[in-house]
């Protein structure tokens, strides 16, 4: 059985929403925004560049 296709927007899309509440919390949304486009691109990077396990 095939896996799904991950979706790489996804990884970043959970960066930015952690980024900006963590930004939001903390009153610096501009740094923690981008460390989490950041976080959620190397997500996306990571889960790409992962080999699928055997099926056996």
């Amino acid at each position: 059985m095939q896996s799904p296709k991950r979706n790489p927007g996804l990884a970043i899309a959970v960066g930015i929403a952690i980024g900006t509440g963590v930004g939001v919390a903390t009153g610096n949304l501009a740094l923690w925004l981008a460390l989490g486009v950041a976080i959620g691109a190397g997500l996306s990077a990571a889960a790409a560049a992962r080999k699928p396990k055997d099926p056996d």
